[in-house]
């Protein structure tokens, strides 16, 4: 069966995906990734029907550090991927966190664009880097077969210069200094979900809140992306795990003209000490702040749900009003207790929670009399990414 790979490598997990090239379109057969890079690696991988295919732990020193783990990971995952019979592979489709002011819509990727690429790393330190590494190691044992890149800031392309551009001047904004938004695959894939979710408010005014350790609210109108809370880079909009969220540019100043802090220690604190993990010194992880009784955890998510709420405001205010608000990714959909707190915080806006709704982890969470819906909506990149990628295909072969 001819078959596409898709590859999401994040900041400690690579998430790879092969679906099967048919007729009616694509078929997913095998979904896995290897966790715990750097630290605890751990590949697994299942079936379409769930029958697991591979469960296996490797030494901390096999899969050891960033950026030389993550190569690490892909040449284990390879390996496995291999002794996978009847796959023809055609392509690879691979998340790319970053596309610039360049990249609109997918790219079949070659050295030059490659080479662009690399040039937005500082733009996306956790991520990109990660990003790039399997597209050129795949390049590299497979020449002839076609790496796809898919942009997270794609989907908020065509938004107007009011809205992109920083009170600047004009150069910086030819030179790409914008709001670029990002989370785009995830957005663009609740768009789409939304359409046979619940098509009567998929072409109103919605607000998505993708709530994981990185995390942004998007507002879509007609299913088009408007307004985002992230910006230049993934650092802005709401707190994160390890990411402060909006944060006042004398901040920085203050840290290297005040502290003596470099340009490196200052990245370094912004992207992987604050956020949720700084605020509370507990964890990053949203799960052990609920399980913790320490007061810094409940400041870190009272932080957090207070920033909720207000970046939905200021959704619903460039929405001019909302008819929905979907939570996705990996809080939104599990936490019962974030949805329905955050769900608190929107009863200005008219949203009216159903409890049981919620803590059943139902599709849609909303009373019946809630003037804006509430849903729970499980998002699916890699499925996004394996549609750009095989209709790129075909685009080609056409």
């Amino acid at each position: 069966m001819d078959a596409l790979l898709v590859v999401n490598a994040g900041s400690s997990s690579l998430k790879f995906q092969v679906f099967g090239i048919t007729d009616a379109g694509l078929e997913r057969r095998v979904k896995g990734q290897i966790g715990g890079i750097g630290t605890r690696p751990r590949l697994q991988a299942k079936a379409a029907d769930g029958t697991v295919l591979i469960d296996r732990n490797y030494e901390a020193d096999v899969v050891s550090d960033l950026p030389a783990a993550i190569a690490a990971a892909i040449a284990a995952a390879r390996d496995w991927l291999l002794t996978l019979q009847g796959f023809t592979l055609r392509a690879v489709g691979h998340r790319v966190v970053h596309g610039g002011p360049d990249y609109a819509e997918p790219v079949l990727i070659d050295a030059t664009v490659l080479d662009r690429l690399a040039g937005y790393q500082d733009l996306a330190p956790l991520h990109q880097p990660n990003n790039l590494a399997p597209i050129r190691q795949a390049m590299a044992i497979n020449p002839d077969v076609p790496q796809v890149a898919c942009f997270d800031t794609a989907f908020h392309h065509g938004h107007p210069k009011e809205v992109n551009c920083y009170a600047m001047p004009r150069s910086f904004y030819d030179e790409g200094v914008r709001r670029y938004g990002f989370h785009g695959l995830s957005y663009e894939y609740i768009s789409e979900r939304l359409r046979d979710v619940a098509p009567e408010v998929a072409g109103g005014r919605v607000i998505v809140a993708h709530l994981g350790s990185g995390a942004s609210m998007c507002a879509l109108n007609n299913g088009h992306s408007i307004e985002s809370t992230m910006g230049f880079t993934a650092l802005d909009g709401l707190p994160m795990g390890t990411r402060p969220g909006q944060l006042d540019p004398g901040v920085v100043l203050y840290l290297i003209l005040q502290r003596g802090m470099s340009a490196q220690a200052v990245s370094d604190l912004l992207y992987h000490e604050a956020g949720l993990k700084g605020l509370s010194g507990v964890s990053n992880d949203m799960r052990d702040l609920l399980a913790s009784e320490d007061p810094h955890a409940k400041l870190a998510i009272d932080h957090f749900l207070y920033r909720s709420g207000l970046n939905a405001g200021m959704l619903a205010a460039a929405l001019g009003g909302i008819d929905a608000f979907v939570f996705t990714a990996g809080v939104g959909e599990n936490s019962a207790q974030i949805r329905a707190r955050i769900a608190d915080n929107l009863t200005w806006l008219g949203a009216e929670l159903d409890p049981a709704a919620n803590e059943a982890g139902a599709t849609l969470i909303s009373t019946p009399s809630s003037r804006v819906a509430l849903y729970v909506i499980p998002t699916d990149e890699e499925l996004m990414i394996a549609r750009h990628t095989l209709a790129l295909l075909r685009t080609r072969a056409a």
